[in-house]
């Protein structure tokens, strides 16, 4: 299950996480954001003790979303080490976004 990350613990959660994070930037009332919700509880399973995986709602935490400058969700932000090492945005296939976490754990 993915942790949710707020404004107020984005800092202790992800950005002093040692290792790869992911981070869905969502809203409640966003269609794509509610059909890629089940890829990110699958993925944040099959990444399990390997990737950090956190959904932050963009609604209840605008400074985090204007700080990454999240303009468009779903958002997907790769953190390495508490650092943006890559963005995706929009609904993908799973495979898509496991092949980019990948690139990271190595």
């Amino acid at each position: 299950m993915p942790m949710t990350v707020t404004d107020q613990n984005f800092q202790s959660e992800i950005l002093d996480h040692k290792g790869v994070s992911f981070v869905d930037f969502w809203a409640a009332w966003c269609g794509p954001c509610r059909m890629i919700a089940p890829t990110i509880e699958s993925l944040a399973k099959d990444y399990e003790g390997k990737v950090q995986v956190a959904k932050l709602d963009v609604d209840a935490n605008q400074g985090s979303a204007a700080k990454y400058e999240v303009l468009s969700i779903p958002t997907m932000i790769i953190f390495k080490d508490g650092e943006e090492v890559d963005r995706l945005v929009g609904v993908l296939p799973k495979e898509a976004i496991a092949q980019r976490l990948n690139k990271w754990i190595a």
